[in-house]
């Protein structure tokens, strides 16, 4: 099972498309003040739209979405939940791809 960091810009808002297990994704990261949220679309198609992004919690939850694998936050210097500021250094994402077991 590989581990991929998918790297990211300390801004409030963000869209980007990153390959993840040979999968065309396209990220969308933003800032309220409830917190960090994520929408994710797999070829074109979005799976997951307003997900609030925790500390080492997933964000997709469900294979059959379609995307093989998960991404996750990971607060490096502790258990905080993801803010903008701290993006691609303190708060940093991960994809893992599923495992075939």
């Amino acid at each position: 099972m590989a581990i991929q960091t998918i790297p990211l810009r300390p801004v409030a808002a963000q869209e980007f498309n990153v390959v993840l297990n040979k999968q065309p994704c396209a990220l969308k990261l933003y800032q309220k003040s409830a917190g960090l949220f994520m929408d994710v679309a797999l070829s074109g198609v979005s799976i997951i739209i307003g997900a609030l992004c925790r500390d080492r919690s997933r964000i997709v939850r469900g294979a059959y979405l379609g995307l093989a694998g998960d991404m996750y936050f990971v607060d490096t210097e502790g258990s905080e939940d993801p803010y903008y500021k701290g993006l691609g250094a303190r708060f940093v994402l991960m994809y893992e791809e599923a495992s075939n077991g």
